[in-house]
């Protein structure tokens, strides 16, 4: 059975992120998940927008959610920036007809009106949750055998509170790495921030918790770190060459999508799924683990 969904790709996925745009459609073709790219989506407003200016910010996230629900489906996004930001946006409007009003003022303009019908939901729970973890083991065809990954929810995934979640000590992650024959390694800062675009501001304590965040990854015996955030992704790759500049470490830490590691393991060619693109060189880890890094 195949399951439609509306595709918010955002705007990291567009450039940066590129490799896991490419794998989340890889991935999901693989197990018969349609994800339509909303028409003319917008950007999400982004972290900062929200202090800056919070009603074109709820504006912005009812524009996108209002072409899901034309295509009556709900919103999938891979980014967890862009996952809690829709997902708390659609909270605030629903609960709040009287913003919601305002909001459908600006959205006529454009021939379009939030009604709240559409859900939001991030790719990684939709993969879990909706296609199943047993679905996904019988799908396998090269197991990624003896792969030691560490999971790094980041701290935006988990801030929409559900009530189904555990959220101090989620393990949903781990157990799709386990369904895809890795083994998830237990690490004390899966869900600490990343430092996220403090970078920008105090790159000297940024680069602390980039530094926490590798370390733990490391001493748990982790072979790379797996990630659902674009975000985190850049962070804890990108700059480990001046945390180890910075603070005479020697990491060498590859840090990879969730959906790449998916679709190796459904035996997509690596080329679908960007892996390749890497800072880090992650073809040594890949080479040990089972017939997944072939």
């Amino acid at each position: 059975m195949t399951r439609k969904y509306a595709y918010f790709p955002g705007c990291s996925l567009e450039k940066m992120a590129r490799s896991y745009h490419e794998s989340a459609l890889a991935a999901a073709r693989a197990l018969d998940v349609e994800l339509e790219e909303l028409e003319d989506w917008n950007c999400c407003g982004a972290t900062t927008y929200f202090n800056i200016d919070e009603l074109l910010a709820d504006t912005l996230c009812a524009r996108n959610l209002a072409m899901a629900e034309r295509l009556q489906a709900d919103v999938v996004a891979p980014c967890s920036g862009c996952f809690k930001n829709m997902y708390s946006a659609r909270k605030h409007l629903v609960r709040d007809r009287d913003l919601a009003e305002h909001v459908n003022e600006a959205l006529a303009e454009d021939g379009l009106s939030f009604s709240g019908t559409s859900q939001v939901r991030h790719l990684l729970d939709v993969i879990v949750n909706d296609v199943g973890l047993e679905e996904i083991k019988k799908r396998v065809k090269k197991p990624l055998t003896g792969l030691k990954v560490a999971t790094y929810y980041g701290c935006q995934i988990m801030r929409p509170r559900k009530d189904h979640e555990d959220v101090e000590s989620p393990r949903f992650f781990e157990d799709l790495m386990s369904a895809i024959g890795a083994e998830p390694v237990d690490y004390l800062l899966k869900l600490r921030c990343c430092s996220a675009a403090l970078l920008i501001t105090n790159r000297e304590a940024a680069l602390s918790m980039v530094r926490n965040v590798l370390d733990s990854a490391v001493q748990s015996g982790a072979s790379l770190i797996v990630t659902a955030c674009p975000l985190c992704q850049v962070n804890l790759e990108c700059y480990q060459t001046q945390v180890n500049s910075d603070f005479g470490t020697n990491f060498k830490m590859p840090v990879m999508y969730f959906t790449q590691l998916v679709g190796l393991a459904l035996g997509v060619p690596r080329g679908k799924l960007g892996i390749g693109s890497e800072l880090v060189n992650v073809a040594p880890v890949l080479a040990g683990a089972g017939e997944g890094g072939r």
